[in-house]
């Protein structure tokens, strides 16, 4: 034991006492927060304030409100990965590379997309999920076509736009299962929804115009 340990024999080395659960005061008001809020509304100073703790605690435990998102909601980190870096590269085939991403994110590994299907289909039976789940995928749409759009004031209405076909897509295929996109190869899918995408985010980007 040493010199320090002797002076206060009450302290642990490790984990400060009270770390989990004020992590989890933080996650419960951030809930709350979130659906009344939605992801937009939501700011991590309101969560903090409720949750009686600095934003900077609450940074400490989530390095953003996109991580503490997805940690509400169960999203795997690696989703949230594979949502950013669908925006790198150029934009000539940004849409093809947002389609994929999405399409992998639902349908890909039990331990990615099945959080994610578990989500849809809250979102399909209650409506605060259900605006939860467009909040947040519009916000990421939306964060990445900034400054590739050419007219900004359009830019949220074209993420919106993107959103609601990327859900509607993988809601056809994973929840009703319309027969037609079920049986489709995902490559297929791609190549012909990429296109649409595409000039919904970059409008007039297109290699082939």
């Amino acid at each position: 034991m040493t010199a320090q340990e002797m002076t206060h024999p009450g302290r642990r080395r490790g984990r400060p006492s009270g770390t989990e659960s004020t992590r989890k005061t933080v996650l419960e008001a951030a809930r709350k927060r979130f659906a009344t809020e939605g992801f937009t509304g939501t700011t991590i100073r309101n969560i903090a304030s409720d949750a009686k703790v600095d934003a900077s605690q609450v940074m400490q435990f989530f390095r953003s409100k996109d991580e503490l998102f997805a940690a509400v909601m169960s999203i795997p980190s690696s989703v949230l990965e594979l949502f950013d870096t669908a925006f790198d590269g150029p934009d000539e085939n940004l849409g093809e590379r947002v389609v994929q991403a999405y399409l992998q994110a639902w349908e890909g590994a039990p331990e990615d997309s099945e959080p994610l299907m578990a989500m849809l289909r809250g979102a399909i039976v209650n409506d605060n999920a259900s605006s939860q789940l467009a909040d947040f995928i519009q916000s990421r749409l939306l964060e990445g076509a900034q400054g590739r759009a050419a007219d900004d004031s359009e830019t949220a209405l074209r993420a919106g736009l993107a959103s609601a076909m990327l859900v509607g897509l993988v809601t056809s295929r994973r929840i009703i299962g319309v027969p037609l996109l079920t049986e489709a190869d995902t490559a297929a899918i791609v190549r012909i929804s990429a296109p649409a995408i595409q000039e919904i985010l970059v409008p007039g980007s297109r290699s082939d115009q």
